[in-house]
């Protein structure tokens, strides 16, 4: 399983409805506005990179109104969880 981050520019009077479009995909479990130097934060879970490069260099670029991405593949995940159950005795 391929975890990756992808962040969004996207033409501002259309974040809702891209964020939308992209809450719509399967591979994108999801979605969130933010503050910041991007407007929209989306987690991606495919089962390997081929499919990664489908939908980030297939399907994403079909979506009108994106203006730029930055994709970070996921080594790890850590959690609270996790965290609580490395400290506990």
């Amino acid at each position: 399983m391929v975890t990756a981050i992808i962040l969004f520019n996207v033409d501002r009077r259309r974040i809702n409805d891209i964020a939308e479009q992209l809450a719509s995909m399967e591979e994108i479990s999801e979605v969130y506005s933010v503050s910041g130097n991007y407007d929209l934060v989306a987690i991606v879970r495919v089962n390997n990179n081929d499919d990664l490069a489908a939908l980030v260099t297939g399907r994403l670029v079909k979506i009108d109104g994106i203006e730029k991405t930055d994709t970070m593949l996921a080594f790890k995940a850590y959690s609270r969880h996790d965290l609580d159950a490395m400290f506990s005795v």
